[in-house]
């Protein structure tokens, strides 16, 4: 899927992206108008966020669509599978090695295989950035904001 601009043809891509947020804007608004709400003695309820964020979507699949069908997108770069790929992976690691290792390591691996999804560094460097960058997230969550991530090896070393 190419950018239509410089062929002024309606942009299949962005009319796609339209649809979808579309699709979504109407999930939220369907599903937050089935929502079970009693009875409310205010303006702001439950409800009103939700159907705001549905509007801003249902707002954002129209302006999108617009643009698509006027071919106003700029043109896109060639896709390329590698970066995708190592990005993705990098997810797969972390949902295979949460539990087993923690949350340090498993978001360490997925922070260096994004890293190099976008082309920066070995893995032998960004492997243990990532998972101190992690530990430091880990130590803010469990210890600050009293939240609780998976905990492995090294979050057993935190005191």
């Amino acid at each position: 899927m190419s950018g239509g601009g410089a062929s002024g043809r309606p942009d299949r891509g962005g009319l796609v992206i339209a649809l979808l947020l579309a699709i979504l804007a109407a999930v939220i608004f369907f599903s937050t108008r089935a929502m079970p709400v009693t009875a409310q003695y205010t303006r702001v309820g439950p409800t009103t966020f939700p159907y705001a964020v549905a509007a801003g979507l249902a707002a954002l699949a129209v302006g999108t669509a617009v643009s698509a069908l006027r071919g106003g997108f700029p043109e896109r770069e060639p896709e390329r599978l590698a970066p995708v790929l190592w990005i993705v992976g990098g997810l797969v690691a972390q949902i295979l090695l949460l539990k087993p290792l923690g949350f340090s390591i498993a978001t360490g691996f997925l922070f260096a295989l994004t890293a190099r999804g976008f082309g920066r560094g070995p893995l032998w460097v960004t492997i243990p950035i990532g998972v101190v960058f992690s530990l430091v997230v880990w130590v803010i969550f469990a210890d600050v904001l009293q939240l609780s991530l998976p905990a492995g090896p090294l979050e057993r070393l935190v005191p």
